[in-house]
């Protein structure tokens, strides 16, 4: 069997290379981490990122980008704002080039897929997305998401037998672009539950963030040209509602922090995993203003990451006037 590739030695990156390794297949991690490397080939362990899971022998690291060269199918799982860099390091891509990474390139504002198709311009993109805690995923437990292809169905008959497994569900669809908006909007949602949860606000509050949060995505991917029926799914709602509900998903934990009292910079330079919804969300809000999409809630996200105090934050979006529950202003 050809090998497949794995591009980040993370959490996500580590548990997709165990769910991958888990039909025999040989599974080629690429990390940055010298001491990482040693530890996954020598150890079969991943202490800093993932130490819940012993990891499967099948799975061999490496710090050298030019080891992927012989995978047909590599799966970034890169943080967001580093997928360019990495990708451009690569002297050779592979036909098809999965991303997994969730958010929005600041600076840019652009999507993965466009940052990923600059990057690799013969490659045929997909999109994996889905409710998926890492460590659930590195155990076997069963999980569902959506495989975006770009490439259309000729794509996801290649994709479909390298990624999925007895545990690891993928569904089918044509929309890159939903399957992207889904993953990063949720993110900076995430945080907003987080800030409920943290400030002592309750169910009912936190219930009505994600709804309402909801209908921030849906009309930020309508503006896009995503389908609402994408939103609708796994890498959207499914996604939402897992990430929204648990301290387990790091923009969540972030959130809670915020709205306990702890400063965004302290948050921020003491974290060793990324919370992608810290750097989504200034970009996320920008390109909603230039669209006029009202996304009430992803500009104050922003305002409590740029210092303001969650409290603060939460009594003005309490104050805004009443209005339609589907008004496009609501």
């Amino acid at each position: 069997m050809t090998p497949v590739g794995v591009i980040g030695g993370g959490a996500w990156g580590t548990a997709l290379a165990q769910m991958l390794a888990s039909d025999g297949r040989e599974i080629v991690l690429w990390a940055r981490e010298s001491e990482l490397v040693e530890e996954i080939n020598s150890q079969h362990r991943n202490s800093l990122f993932l130490p819940s899971a012993k990891l499967s022998e099948a799975i061999r690291a490496t710090e050298n980008l030019a080891d992927l060269a012989p995978c047909s199918a590599i799966l970034a799982v890169t943080p967001a704002q580093h997928l360019g860099a990495v990708l451009g390091a690569m002297k050779a891509h592979p036909a098809d080039l999965v991303l997994c990474s969730k958010g929005i390139e600041a600076g840019t504002g652009r999507l993965m897929n466009d940052v990923a198709k600059d990057a690799a311009p013969g490659s045929d993109i997909a999109i994996l997305s889905g409710p998926t805690f890492a460590h659930e995923v590195a155990a076997g437990l069963p999980t569902a998401v959506t495989l975006a292809c770009s490439g259309g169905k000729q794509q996801w008959e290649r994709l479909k037998p390298l990624i999925a497994r007895p545990q690891f569900r993928p569904y089918y669809s044509d929309d890159v672009v939903g399957a992207e908006i889904g993953g990063a909007v949720k993110n900076v949602l995430a945080i907003a539950c987080g800030v409920v949860d943290g400030l002592g606000l309750g169910q009912n509050a936190r219930a009505a963030l994600i709804a309402r949060g909801y209908a921030e995505m849906l009309r930020f991917g309508e503006a896009l040209g995503a389908q609402s029926e994408t939103l609708a799914g796994l890498c959207g709602l499914g996604d939402l509602v897992l990430t929204c509900s648990s301290t387990s998903s790091r923009n969540f934990s972030l959130g809670k922090a915020l709205g306990q009292g702890q400063s965004p910079e302290a948050l921020m330079a003491d974290r060793k995993t990324v919370a992608e919804g810290a750097h989504t969300a200034p970009v996320l809000n920008e390109l909603a203003h230039k669209r006029g999409v009202a996304m009430p809630i992803v500009e104050g996200v922003t305002r409590l990451l740029a210092g303001e105090p969650a409290q603060t934050v939460v009594t003005q979006l309490l104050a805004r006037p009443l209005r339609a529950e589907h008004d496009s202003d609501a």
